[in-house]
């Protein structure tokens, strides 16, 4: 019995988990790859070419849509695999990964992007996503019996990675569990320096109302400036009849798109609240501030008045006098990619990897031989 296995909760999208689990299969190399379900056709070719092996969920019924849908049966999934082989499991859970069984002498590292925040933050979590009343009353009906089995999962790694420390504190006030924070990687060569920063502020997200999209909407309104918004979502009429005439909304665009209204614009606004939030340092790694809310992971990867500004009051009024005071910093472009740099791929995978063999002499063996 030999052999390291990753283990992710479902790929039935393309976010920021589904970047860190494939950065995860970088890192190591060899190991096999697991999920619940997966919908192939949204994943990035390094995924989607990949063997990923999936549980029974993969012949439900359109799973790459009804993925949601299905959440009371992922424990269920969870507790049928059998990764008894493995000497090394690594698990990436947003909901359920970290519940995988493992035989006694195994190693689990759980990569944990929050605690499952369904269960443990109802009220946020209905406020992300687009339920119907009867949708929600449902959901508050299985909450009680899906936590019981969350408390119980949560004991089953013998590690806990995360991506910032306040997502740490709330592993450890959920669960009772010490997490190390390894924060989650950008690609740094992917983005590029403008030849001079343009007049339009930006925003680059799902449009979703806890993203507070608003506040950036309406500060602009307030100061006259260009704002270019980027993404797309259930939120995009209300944002639209909000918008002045200097708010233009771009839909959904490719990366190159992204990367070059990045490394032209005057600066990223992020006002709502992320457990880490990547686009703060893709930003910097486009040599441009970010004017962004002081809470959650920004405060850990944004510099005030280095890579960009803070504002601390959810009101336009506040967003536009920190709009005002970064226009007033002389920004340092190579100095913003120099911070942005601390954060490349490249070191993400040097860290999992460094802790992976203190714990595990399956990833010992698997660099040795790498």
């Amino acid at each position: 019995m030999s052999g390291i296995a990753i283990f992710h909760d479902n790929f039935a999208q393309m976010g920021g988990a589904e970047r860190v689990a494939e950065a995860l299969t970088e890192a190591l190399p060899g190991a096999s790859l697991h999920t619940t379900l997966a919908a192939r056709a949204k994943l990035i070719p390094a995924l989607r070419d990949r063997d990923i092996r999936t549980t029974w969920m993969q012949h439900l019924p359109q799973p790459g849509r009804f993925y949601r849908h299905y959440f009371m049966l992922y424990p269920f999934a969870i507790e049928g695999a059998d990764l008894r082989r493995y000497d090394l499991i690594v698990s990436s859970c947003f909901g359920y990964a970290k519940g995988i069984r493992k035989r006694p002498d195994a190693v689990h590292v759980c990569y944990c992007y929050t605690p499952m925040r369904w269960v443990w933050r109802h009220d946020d979590y209905v406020a992300r996503e687009p339920f119907s009343g009867l949708q929600r009353r449902v959901l508050s009906w299985l909450l009680p019996a899906l936590r019981r089995w969350d408390l119980r999962a949560a004991d089953r790694p013998d590690f806990y990675l995360t991506s910032s420390e306040v997502v740490a504190e709330r592993i450890r006030r959920c669960y009772g569990r010490d997490a190390i924070v390894v924060p989650p990687p950008i690609e740094l060569a992917r983005f590029h320096i403008g030849r001079r920063p343009g007049r339009s502020y930006l925003v680059v997200s799902r449009l979703v109302p806890y993203k507070r999209i608003d506040l950036a909407i309406r500060a602009c309104n307030l100061l006259g400036r260009d704002l270019v918004i980027i993404g797309e979502g259930p939120d995009r009429r209300r944002l639209e009849a909000l918008a002045g005439p200097t708010v233009t909304f771009l839909g959904r665009q490719p990366d190159a798109v992204v990367n070059d209204a990045l490394a032209n614009c005057a600066g990223l606004i992020f006002p709502g609240e992320e457990d880490f939030g990547l686009a703060p340092l893709e930003a910097n790694a486009s040599g441009r501030p970010v004017i962004a809310w002081r809470g959650g992971g920004a405060t850990e990867t944004v510099r005030d008045g280095v890579t960009g500004v803070f504002f601390d009051e959810a009101t336009p009024e506040s967003v536009a006098a920190a709009i005002e005071r970064a226009e007033g910093i002389d920004w340092r472009p190579a100095d913003l990619r120099a911070h942005a740099a601390s954060y490349d791929r490249p070191v993400f995978i040097n860290r999992i990897r460094e802790f992976l063999s203190s714990v595990s002499p399956a990833a010992r063996s698997a660099a040795a031989h790498g």
